[in-house]
């Protein structure tokens, strides 16, 4: 028996553990071990990554996948992709969307997990036609959450949905780590007994359930689980991958893993993370067992930022609170799942209710054009009063809300004639244009002082 481990510690257990702040020199001397390790993909890039690389660490997110393709050729690389919001916190058109997965596919990437926040999968059906189209691997997502219209006849019709669509396998995302044994169990032979695609599973150890879901899992017939190297493991990242690979190979399992590999990774990511604990960027709050998120969902990268935001306002104190009001949030909303940009939008609705101490009195643009339905249909149903208090007597958008945009990527290549020096640039602009702008400048400035060293030296 055959089971395939994905490596997240380059994306998501960086983005859940340290919010996505690992700079590639932190890394880069570790991808040519990791290259050997066996896995069948390692999880690199998307998410949060590409905004964190323009705004934090003046980093070009294009250049760092080329770098780890350059080491890692041996296992597929993958990407966590929002369908029509890219990589962004908005929709964009068509155009864009093509555009961006195509030049993610020429610069490295294999496996595009494509997913939508509100399961609304007429807002992936163009980023898995142009996957299609470019030879890449279209992995569609059905985001996990538990809710009283998410049940199993639900999820199994998602799992059709994305075969019709003609994705290579499909993922069960499980963002806040709230699936249990038994249900992954359920879901995984449902799926199996429904679908004909490879089944993969993706959890956190958030609430402890993880290795014990992912064990079930495999048990129903899962063909691939995300974990972490131990190192980087545990809390709101993904279950372990030495330990998992330990006891799935004692059940006879076969991995391809290589152990002696794994723990040169994982040596070489510790003094890393005790690094990220010395200077605060890994808050321990994070490693720890969490049960109260089986109640509040929150998922591990929103729980890091949540964090972070809250110690920014000096207000840490009212954590508690802020994780209380967000189910009640999500309910008025019509239970979409917390997952990115959906959970960011339900968290700091959250914190915005309890900091300014009424409920709604300010309410953001996201969460405003959501209830619009520029993001897609919500789930459920969003609380009359806080419709009318958004829309008053406007009508809510009912179609594919990427179908009214305009192309933009000419128009944006044009303003960026002498700044922008790929089409990649381009994107980056038109995915985050103020951060890129200022990085662009950045990068200009370096070019400058380098040139003047240059002439100094001779």
């Amino acid at each position: 028996m055959q089971i395939k481990f994905t490596e997240t510690v380059l994306r998501d257990a960086n983005q859940s553990l340290v919010a996505t702040r690992m700079p590639q020199k932190d890394f880069i001397d570790i991808l040519d071990t990791i290259n050997q390790a066996g896995y069948y993909s390692v999880e690199c890039w998307g998410g949060a990554t590409f905004d964190s690389c323009l705004r934090f660490l003046d980093e070009d997110p294009w250049e760092r996948l080329r770098l780890i393709k350059k080491h890692i050729p041996n296992s597929k690389l993958q990407m966590l992709l929002r369908g029509q919001n890219i990589l962004g916190y908005r929709h964009y058109p068509d155009e864009v969307v093509r555009l961006f997965v195509r030049h993610s596919i020429q610069n490295g990437i294999d496996i595009l997990r494509i997913f939508d926040a509100l399961n609304d999968f007429r807002n992936i059906q163009v980023a898995v036609d142009e996957t299609l189209k470019c030879g890449g691997h279209a992995q569609g997502t059905i985001c996990y959450t538990i809710s009283p219209i998410h049940d199993l006849e639900s999820y199994v019709r998602m799992g059709k949905e994305l075969e019709q669509m003609g994705v290579h396998s499909i993922c069960i995302k499980d963002m806040a780590g709230i699936m249990s044994p038994q249900e992954a169990f359920d879901l995984v032979s449902a799926l199996k007994a429904n679908v004909s695609l490879p089944i993969v599973v993706h959890t956190h150890s958030t609430t402890g359930l993880g290795p014990m879901t992912y064990m079930k899992a495999v048990e129903a017939g899962a063909d691939c689980i995300d974990c972490a190297i131990s190192s980087f493991s545990g809390g709101t990242s993904q279950p372990a991958t030495e330990s998992l690979n330990y006891a799935l190979k004692q059940m006879g399992y076969d991995s391809g893993l290589k152990e002696d590999v794994l723990k040169q990774i994982n040596d070489f990511f510790k003094p890393v993370k005790d690094k990220y604990i010395a200077s605060g960027l890994l808050d321990p709050y994070v490693l720890s067992t969490d049960t109260d998120a089986l109640t509040y969902q929150i998922p591990g990268g929103m729980l890091s930022n949540l964090v972070s935001q809250l110690k920014q306002q000096n207000a840490i104190d009212r954590l508690p609170e802020v994780l209380a009001e967000t189910p009640r949030v999500r309910a008025d909303l019509g239970y979409p799942p917390l997952v990115t940009p959906m959970s960011q939008m339900v968290g700091v609705q959250a914190a915005t209710n309890v900091l300014v101490g009424e409920r709604y009195k300010n309410i953001s643009k996201e969460v405003k054009a959501y209830i619009r339905g520029e993001y897609g249909k919500a789930p459920g149903t969003v609380d009359p009063d806080l419709i009318q208090k958004v829309l008053g007597d406007e009508q809510p958008i009912t179609g594919r809300y990427a179908e009214t945009l305009a192309p933009e990527f000419e128009a944006a290549k044009a303003k960026l004639a002498g700044i922008a020096e790929s089409d990649e640039d381009v994107l980056s602009y038109l995915a985050f244009p103020q951060i890129a702008e200022k990085f662009f400048a950045n990068r200009a400035e370096k070019k400058i002082n380098r040139v003047s060293y240059s002439i100094r030296q001779v």
